[in-house]
């Protein structure tokens, strides 16, 4: 079919589907009788309506807010407002959550434009021949997709909101007008945020809602399609489909978790699995009625029950309930005629894939704090440990030789640094929870901001040192490497490694598997878009490089967001533009944010997704693309821009009122003040606020809600633009239409731009202070845009998808009014005095940022 038509036809299809319907409900909506919002409906349109014209005009937030309360409500005093605005937000808010089941509602009716991607796919071209489906079953068997849940704070959508829209959804897809009408009142008055921060736990609880609700169905349905289509190996080293959490684990992402908060979590998640499983028995118990199983099914009901509803401190039970489940089957196909057979199977490969943990709960600390407890633990060793008492001032390499792997036992005392005794006491927990939950439960110590080997190493130690044995090991110890000298320096911290006797022997126990982690979020916020794809690329080939000099299986683990400027975006086509030169057989990725809910949100997107990166991966390996492997030119060329970009983001870093702006028009002060994280918006407890502690996900949002999205193009245009002066643009646009990892670069930049307005600040082009700033920014904006709409051959930004172009254009229309409102009170904080007042103005600002996030989806 021709692409035009086609997407002729899906513009259609979403027009008729999501924009004429959410025209309808919405008009349903904005006239229920909600208490103390009845005209707020009425009035909402008009407000919306005034905010587009008057943005277009390009007025200042206060003028625009002024002038609708003198036109519209001009008998309301300032606190009268203010409340109104409140009420707008609460309808805006809600409307996002409609637009969004719609959308989802609408997923499989919108003949989708990826479709090439999926299993479907994959199974066609296994029935073309027997040698197609043993080719395809190979590369599956050396293939695995592991999903990470990460507690990011912008997942905003508290489980109360997440079960209305699985619920609205479902009533959308038929148009249960009755149904639609009982939960759109449901979610009027159901409230949005917590009113206080939760704990780490909470937020594992929260996150929780999507393995429940979603994996536990999604990932057992592809791995059922995948072995009736193919011949998957139940010998292979691990599993094709995993799943990982961070929340309760990742301590260099939040201080406030600890090793009480770590042992809760494993508990809570074994006990999750154990009620989706119980679900499944109950309905296995209601059909497997028979003679020959009634021992069995008691056993196994009892089993199930006790670990569904009550906590449990036993051994791993999951070869046990595999074994009772495998007779009851035995009995089934022996005596029953394999009647109910297929309620067994489910159930079998539903335990065989979340044991008795559902997700593998990963450990991070940064390198730093390690290095502290290492030496903290060589003074409490001494002659036990071996190590000299001069081995920390060592160079690196003296440090390599020297250091020693004895086991030993070392015991924090009560009265030593919280932070130590944690981390000791942590090390010691990861084996309570393997013996209890099973090896998968807590197996991967990830060691933030690792700049040298010695840093694994010496985390190898901690381990030997708290009650962990040498030959049984069981833990894959993984560096993180994110900034661009530390991805630069990458391939030799590895080298030094594998040829490091100990660690080899480590890594053959481990079935010569490595891990390594690569972080999107802090290496853009270190040097742009450009610079961070492209120093991310080039460590990849020189990581692979590496793993295959020395005959080591390579996994990258990329810690992605949800906005490009995180490394999101078109995720698949990421990984189906990874060249030979690039290790790909294992894709692992974090998921966060509101890339959680937008793109797992339900089990039919969830399986889209999933079967995406799965075709990503096989379809790369089977049929590599030539031009993804990028010659010394094109590699020259992107470096070249990568460069310039490089130099410009720096300039703009270094500019005085770089984080003074950031702080005064954006609400980066009172993230920190969002009742949905446990953890700081900055990594230090300094007043000053400083660039390189912030956060990269406080920072990017911060832009993202300025609607300017700066860390998502700046220093692309300029780059593009000197290498059209320097006589290179025919090579650039050569490269763009057959490089995919350019392409899918530049789309995702793209994307990035179009959720970009700067009609929303264009009232600080005449402020004094920040005007020439401001026009910086703009003015790369421009450029960009200028640069990238001739570079891909287009009028608009997105034209290629349209409708894509289209949702992204009515979110945007939806929030407008948030946004403004957002900027209003920025405003009127700049120049209040009253105490009472600046809490309100505060609580404004922040109230916002929710409909902002969770419109655009992945802007955070």
């Amino acid at each position: 079919m021709p692409l035009n038509l086609k997407l002729s036809q899906r513009e259609t299809a979403f027009n008729s589907e999501v924009v004429m319907r959410f025209e309808l409900y919405n008009s349903l909506f904005q006239t229920l009788p909600f208490y103390q919002v009845k005209d707020t409906g009425i009035l909402l349109p008009f407000f919306s309506s005034h905010c587009e014209k008057e943005a277009n005009k390009l007025k200042s937030p206060t003028s625009i807010i002024e002038s609708f309360f003198k036109k519209y409500v001009p008998d309301i005093d300032h606190r009268e407002q203010i409340n109104r605005m409140f009420r707008f937000i609460q309808y805006i808010e809600r409307q996002v959550v409609l637009f969004d089941a719609i959308e989802d509602s609408s997923f499989n009716k919108l003949g989708r434009a990826d479709d090439s991607g999926t299993l479907q796919i994959l199974s066609q071209q296994a029935a073309v021949s027997q040698d197609a489906r043993d080719e395809i079953s190979k590369k599956l068997n050396d293939f695995s997709l592991r999903l990470v849940l990460t507690a990011h704070p912008t997942q905003f959508y508290p489980g109360t909101i997440l079960g209305i829209m699985t619920d609205l959804i479902e009533a959308l897809k038929t148009n249960d007008i009755n149904t639609i009408d009982l939960l759109l009142q449901q979610l009027g008055k159901t409230p949005f945020f917590n009113k206080t921060s939760p704990t780490p736990v909470d937020e594992a609880i929260s996150l929780a809602w999507f393995l429940e609700n979603i994996f536990y169905h999604a990932v057992s349905g592809i791995q059922s399609k995948l072995d009736e289509e193919f011949d998957i190996s139940a010998a292979r080293h691990s599993q094709l489909l995993e799943l990982g959490f961070w929340p309760g684990g990742d301590r260099d992402g939040n201080p406030n978790v600890t090793t009480e908060t770590t042992k809760s979590v494993a508990s809570f998640l074994r006990q999750r699995a154990f009620r989706c499983y119980y679900r499944d028995f109950r309905l296995l118990k209601r059909r497997v009625t028979f003679r020959g199983v009634e021992k069995a099914m008691a056993t196994l009901d009892k089993l199930i029950y006790s670990n569904a509803n009550f906590k449990q401190d036993n051994t791993n039970v999951q070869p046990e309930i595999l074994e009772l489940l495998q007779s009851i089957k035995h009995t089934l196909v022996a005596d029953h005629d394999s009647l109910f057979v297929k309620l067994v199977d489910d159930l079998i490969k539903k335990v065989s894939l979340f044991g008795c943990y559902f997700a593998t709960l990963d450990i991070r600390q940064d390198s730093r704090v390690l290095r502290k407890v290492f030496k903290f633990c060589m003074a409490q060793g001494g002659k036990s440990i071996d190590i000299p008492a001069g081995y920390l001032e060592l160079p690196e390499d003296e440090k390599i030789k020297t250091i020693t792997f004895n086991e030993a036992d070392i015991v924090c005392p009560d009265d030593e640094d919280k932070l130590t005794c944690d981390t000791l006491n942590t090390i010691r927990l990861m084996k309570q929870i393997q013996q209890t939950n099973g090896e998968k439960a807590c197996q991967r110590f990830i060691i933030s901001n690792c700049q040298q080997a010695s840093d694994i190493l010496q985390l190898i130690d901690l381990f030997l040192w708290s009650g962990w044995k040498k030959e049984s090991l069981s833990v894959d110890f993984m560096p993180l490497f994110e900034t661009v000298n530390d991805l630069k320096g990458a391939a030799q911290v590895m080298e030094t490694l594998y040829t490091h006797p100990f660690y080899k022997e480590h890594l053959e126990r481990r079935g010569n598997l490595q891990s390594i982690m690569l972080g999107f979020s802090d290496s853009t916020k270190d040097g742009g878009y450009l610079m961070a794809n492209w120093s991310i690329y080039n460590a990849k080939v020189e990581l692979t490089a590496m793993a295959r000099k020395y005959g080591i299986a390579l996994a990258f683990f990329d810690g992605r967001g949800g906005p490009p400027a995180r490394g999101g975006g078109k995720t698949h086509r990421f990984y189906a533009s990874m060249g030979e030169e690039i290790a790909n057989e294992h894709i692992q990725l974090t998921i966060q944010g509101q890339t959680v809910s937008s793109q797992y949100g339900s089990v039919e997107t969830a399986r889209f997704n999933m079967e995406q990166l799965i075709n990503a991966g096989v379809i790369s390996a089977l049929h590599p693309n030539a031009s993804d492997v990028l010659g010394a030119e094109k590699k020259a060329l992107i470096s070249a821009m990568a460069d310039e970009s490089y130099k410009l983001f720096l300039d703009l870093r270094q500019h005085p009122l770089f984080v003074e702006y950031l702080e005064k028009f954006s609400p980066l002060k009172l993230l920190s003040h969002i009742n949905i994280s446990s953890r700081p918006t900055k990594r230090n407890t300094d007043a000053q606020l400083k660039l390189e502690d912030l956060r990269a996900i406080s920072f990017v949002t911060s832009w993202s809600q300025l609607k300017q999205n700066i860390p998502g193009f700046y220093g692309v245009g300029t780059a593009l633009n000197k290498m059209e002066e320097a006589g290179k643009w025919g090579d650039v646009k050569e490269l763009y239409n057959s490089s995919g990892f350019f392409k899918t670069m530049v789309d995702n930049c793209v994307m990035s731009m179009t959720k970009t307005d700067f009609r929303v600040t264009a009232y600080l082009e005449k402020d004094k202070k920040f005007g020439p700033f401001w026009k910086l920014l703009k003015d790369e904006f421009e450029l960009t845009k200028a640069m990238l709409l001739e570079l891909t051959g287009t009028t608009l930004l997105m034209g290629e998808y349209p409708v894509e172009r289209r949702s992204i254009a009515i979110r945007e229309k939806i929030v407008l009014p948030l946004v403004i409102i957002q900027h209003y009170a920025l405003q009127c904080l700049s120049t209040c005095n009253d105490e009472e007042l600046i809490k309100i103005y505060n609580k404004l600002v922040i109230r916002t940022v929710y409909g902002i996030v969770n419109a655009g989806r992945n802007l955070a």
